[in-house]
């Protein structure tokens, strides 16, 4: 089994007036299946061309290929993969307010408050300079705001993704033209929160 384009939650106009239907559109089906198609056709003779699992295969990446190049090429499409898939189940129309239980005391901790943490994380992803992606992760047992180039996923340095912002420019220029930064502080109208704790309470608990 190869590595599948993930069907959206949602229809592709759910997201209105935050994301339009127009770039849900080019992002999913020109975007992130590119991303998929890349990703398996690199993966054509290394032994790894049956599995489906991109996040397995990033872990992997090191017994994959001692080709640098196509190294770099892989964890570029295998990232384009992963990211999209936890970028699509991240939101959900109408989104869920904020996070509640665990993960909410854990922001509050870390961050002061929400709101803190909310700016930070905006601020990640303004400060991306080019193409990539905001993020909120586990680091060595406790939750941090980083940012990453291209698509490089966290774990890649040992990171839990909780929630992600893709700011590469297609995932909001058709919408917001070059003002990023109220992309960004749209987004959190359609972030599905309950998501995001499952993800905690599965994952990493940060005690």
């Amino acid at each position: 089994m190869m590595l599948e384009l993930k069907k959206l939650p949602y229809e592709y106009d759910a997201l209105e007036p935050v994301i339009s239907k127009e770039t849900m559109t080019f992002h999913h089906d020109k975007h992130h299946q590119a991303y998929v198609d890349t990703a398996n056709k690199l993966l054509e003779g290394t032994g790894y061309e049956e599995k489906s699992c991109p996040k397995c295969l990033l872990k992997d990446i090191e017994n994959i290929t001692d080709d640098a190049d196509k190294k770099q090429k892989l964890i570029n499409n295998l990232g384009g993969v992963l990211n999209h898939n936890l970028f699509w189940d991240t939101m959900t129309p109408g989104g869920s307010s904020e996070p509640v239980g665990d993960l909410k005391a854990a922001i509050e901790e870390k961050f002061g408050s929400f709101d803190a943490f909310k700016k930070e994380f905006e601020e990640a992803g303004k400060g991306q300079f080019g193409s990539g992606w905001a993020w909120l992760v586990v680091s060595e047992g406790g939750l941090e705001v980083i940012s990453t180039k291209n698509q490089d996923n966290p774990i890649l340095c040992g990171k839990t993704p909780l929630l992600g912002n893709d700011v590469w420019e297609h995932a909001y220029y058709l919408d917001y033209q070059n003002a990023r930064p109220k992309y960004l502080e749209e987004w959190w109208k359609v972030v599905n929160w309950d998501v995001v704790e499952e993800r905690y309470q599965k994952n990493c608990k940060c005690k």
